[in-house]
């Protein structure tokens, strides 16, 4: 790492560490009490659960009880039954008085069971039981009517001589006065956070509701049975569920109620993650104590958002410091803009990766969590680093110094140029059209070369034998080959080629049957095979019908954006990508490295990797020296696009050892690095569909459950937001400052790379699952579809809108749908759709031909801008 980058990440680092400082800074709160009134008592530890008659034994209630008895005057307990009848006589040893409870709900049975054992515990240990509580939100459950409960407060009555009451919200309390005439003191619960009240207001929000009762009801003894905030758990409005949250609310409260002389009990004294089940992650997260029985929070000392924040950002920066030393490694002509950025990118990443992790350790997980936690992680991971390559592109497409490898060769003369064999594959296509390269390679200004025209596997004479008579006429530099049956698809013919191809051909030249080559294309590019190591010398892709229609200029602006942009940082590192057209290949080095690969559907991209495994160098000139044409069709751009990408994830397969470094290869780190660092945008994709088809999964399971099945975590929303976002906003930047496209066009090209992300992702996940599938060729010259085909060739893609939609639209008519995490989730849903509505859009314009190329604009003309 040079001066300057290390100066970057030097001043970052500070930056991060005042930033976790500023979200961290102390808030002086009121001490918490030498002793409360007290808490809420369920002694539950791990897995036990009342749920499956799990209770804790006596030995841990009592050591609880211990654990209590100097900062409490009570507990509050909710049933009687197994040794949690016991809390009465172990309570009563440590100086503690008790609000005994008993838990009813629609199981009749059960309940005059629960009353038996609650007056016999009562008389057996009555002397410290101050006051009894029978029933605890069995209204609000709605188990119970109020003649019901009624009736088993008489009963209770009947027995016990303890102040008598039932448990319920201030708002059912203020619905039945009935109810208030049966008790002797109104047990209400308070809890803001279920109400969506911040935290800020929480205190106060409890204070009227007391008074509201106070007024309601006068001269009515009023309890508060539950009073508290959670440490963790969805965001309901304003209402934050974090340990600082909790630690704000509790102490203010309690600050409050000294004042005051309110009768309490904290909800709750120890976390009970058994509750998740009832009340989601908030359930679980209500203790003053952790199942540990650990303090959550300071008592006295300041509040921060989280308190061990220091070894978080010094991780944080850690991780920062060991990304940015390898981004870093080889970046002598990056400008510091460059690496401020990049710089910016990590901190952020590993930041927001370190708070993840944080987050999620201070949940108690089930083995299910811990898989969606593992899950999650993984996520964004891969996010993260797909990031961070996308982000090293961006820098270095905008803020790059001179090239490299900018030196153009001298000219050479005529008499020591070497014989070039121009190979030309065709399957099928239209005679005319071949006919037409096949003119412009006569017209080539380079004086030694031959032209060998494969035509493999077309059935119908009237294809090939017009092309076989051109070829004749054209003279003996042409040699036309029609060979029926050919095995291998383009890479058989393109090897069958070089049989014929004579061994004093020096350079193999390579271009489709569609593209019409300048004369200048050899003389200009042969001479870089002066370089004893250069093997390969590729131009880019270029087209000449985008002025065509919508659809055309849409695609040529889509291409464009990695032949003007990746193909050319990528040279930097001597790791492009081989096209097979408009390519040259020293042919020696093609016939050492066993030609071109038969097994592989992308034969172009393989045969280069494999070159540079060898050692040798190649070079791409950004500079347009011949045009094809592009797909007629949204299905034809479909089937040429999956081709590639299905194509790629064979090649990361077959060569995964040498990328990885593992095999002997003669790789550098910098062409490891492109070639997988390029291709994880479409690995992205595929896990994209992946997520996709859980998340509708998921949010059916949200809508036809929506009180047992929570959103996911919003970590899972802002993962994939981020990254479409990202991605976006590099888009048109590289294409407004790196191309000098205008809004049209960038939205044109943006608009069609959208509409090839199911289509990628599919071959993705194809090309893991499978090795060979047939050979998509892109047809020429086809007639265009109508607009009811064009719309069917997008079914899938439009089955995916539908369901993402109709998803977002249901999820929000949960009961809970105002809530932050609902609404995300929503949106989440509508973004995942962006892709599909895209292959909708463009299908829809690819059947309308007669729309005007002028809608989107020319592009300009891919002209090599090195000295």
């Amino acid at each position: 790492m040079n001066r300057p980058s290390l100066l970057i990440t030097i001043l970052m680092g500070t930056l991060t560490m005042l930033l976790w400082a500023l979200v961290n800074r102390p808030d002086v709160e009121p001490p918490w009490p030498e002793k409360i009134t007290g808490f809420s008592f369920s002694p539950m530890r791990g897995e036990q659960t009342p749920a499956q008659q799990n209770f804790p034994d006596i030995a841990q209630i009592d050591e609880d009880l211990a654990l209590l008895a100097g900062n409490a005057d009570a507990v509050r307990t909710y049933t009687v039954e197994s040794t949690l009848g016991e809390v009465p006589r172990l309570a009563g040893a440590h100086g503690l008085n008790v609000a005994l409870g008993a838990w009813l709900n629609a199981d009749v049975e059960r309940n005059d069971a629960e009353i038996d054992r609650l007056i016999r515990v009562y008389k057996e240990t009555y002397r410290n039981v101050v006051r009894v509580i029978v029933g605890n939100e069995s209204l609000l459950r709605g188990e119970l009517e109020v003649g019901q409960l009624i009736d088993y407060l008489r009963r209770v009555r009947q027995k016990v001589w303890a102040p008598i009451s039932t448990a319920e919200p201030w708002h059912i309390w203020l619905k039945h006065p009935e109810l208030v005439r049966e008790v002797d003191f109104i047990a209400v619960h308070l809890l803001p956070y279920w109400e969506n009240i911040p935290v800020d207001a929480a205190v106060d929000y409890v204070v009227s509701r007391y008074q509201e009762l106070q007024r309601t009801y006068p001269g009515k003894p009023i309890v508060i049975a539950e009073v508290g905030w959670p440490s963790n758990g969805r965001t309901r409005g304003g209402a934050v569920a974090s340990s600082a949250n909790q630690a704000r609310f509790l102490r203010r409260f309690l600050e409050v109620a000294q004042r005051e002389a309110y009768i309490y009990y904290i909800m709750e004294a120890f976390d009970q993650p058994w509750k998740h089940e009832l009340e989601g992650e908030a359930g679980s997260h209500w203790g003053v104590y952790d199942t540990d029985r650990e303090a959550k929070f300071a008592f006295t000392s300041p509040v921060v958002q989280i308190p061990g924040w220091r070894g978080l950002a010094a991780i944080s920066i850690a991780l920062s410091v060991l990304i940015l030393a390898f981004l870093f490694r080889d970046s002598s002509g990056l400008m510091p803009r460059g690496r401020g950025f990049l710089a910016i990118i990590a901190y952020a990443i590993t930041t927001f990766a370190v708070w993840v992790l944080y987050d999620f350790s201070q949940r108690y997980l089930t083995p299910g969590m811990l898989a969606v936690g593992s899950m999650l992680f993984i996520a964004a991971l891969g996010v993260g680093v797909v990031l961070l390559a996308e982000a090293h592109e961006w820098a270095e497409a905008l803020w790059s110094k001179q090239s490299r490898r900018s030196r153009r060769p001298a000219p050479i003369a005529d008499a020591k140029l070497p014989r070039v064999s121009v190979h030309v594959p065709a399957y099928n296509e239209p005679p005319e059209m071949l006919i037409q390269t096949l003119d412009a390679l006569a017209r080539l200004d380079y004086p030694d070369y031959e032209v060998v025209v494969v035509d493999n596997n077309t059935q119908d004479p009237a294809v090939w034998q017009p092309v076989q008579a051109h070829c004749e006429q054209l003279g003996s530099q042409f040699r036309f080959f029609h060979v029926d049956p050919l095995e291998g698809f383009k890479a058989g013919a393109l090897n069958f080629a070089l049989q014929q191809t004579g061994a004093d051909a020096a350079i193999i030249a390579v271009i489709d049957s569609d593209y019409q080559v300048d004369p200048g294309w050899l003389r200009e590019l042969v001479p870089y095979f002066t370089e004893p190591k250069m093997a390969i010398v590729q131009a880019p892709q270029d087209y000449r019908d985008g002025a065509g229609n919508v659809f055309k200029a849409m695609c040529q602006a889509e291409y464009r954006g990695f032949f003007q942009i990746g193909m050319v940082t990528r040279n930097e590192r001597n790791a492009i990508i081989q096209h097979g057209t408009m390519t040259l290949v020293r042919h020696v080095i093609l016939v050492e490295t066993g030609g071109w690969a038969e097994w592989c559907i992308t034969e172009d991209a393989e045969l280069g990797l494999r070159i540079l495994e060898h050692g040798y160098e190649a070079a791409y000139i950004p500079h347009s020296y011949g045009r094809g044409l592009m797909p007629d069709t949204f299905l034809d751009f479909k089937k040429q696009r999956f081709r590639w990408a299905y194509g790629a994830v064979l090649i990361m397969r077959h060569h995964l050892s040498a990328l990885l470094g593992l095999a002997g290869t003669r790789l550098s780190r910098g062409q490891r690095y492109h070639f997988i660092a390029g291709w994880l945008p479409w690995l992205a994709d595929g896990f994209n569909l992946v997520f996709n088809l859980a998340a509708i999964g998921w949010s059916l399971a949200m809508i036809a459950a929506p009180y047992q099945v929570a959103p996911p975590h919003i970590v899972f929303a802002v993962l994939p937001l981020s990254l479409f976002l990202f991605k976006l906003v590099k888009m048109f930047s590289l294409y407004r400052l790196r191309l000098a496209a205008s809004l049209r066009q960038s939205l044109a090209a943006g608009l069609a790379g959208l509409s090839l992300s199911h289509t990628i992702a599919r071959a993705i996940l194809a090309g893991f699952i499978t090795r060979h599938i047939g050979f998509f060729r892109t047809p020429k010259c086809a007639t265009g579809n109508r607009v009811l085909q064009a719309l069917l060739d997008t079914r899938e893609e439009l089955l995916f809108l539908v369901a993402l939609g109709l998803s977002a639209v249901m999820v929000l008519q949960r009961p809970d749908g105002a809530m932050l995490d609902i609404r995300v989730w929503s949106l989440v849903l509508l973004v995942q759709g962006v892709p599909y509505a895209a292959a909708g859009l463009v299908s829809f314009i690819s059947g309308m031909p007669r729309l005007p190329a002028a809608l989107v604009g020319p592009m300009r003309q891919l002209t090599d801008q090195r000295a």
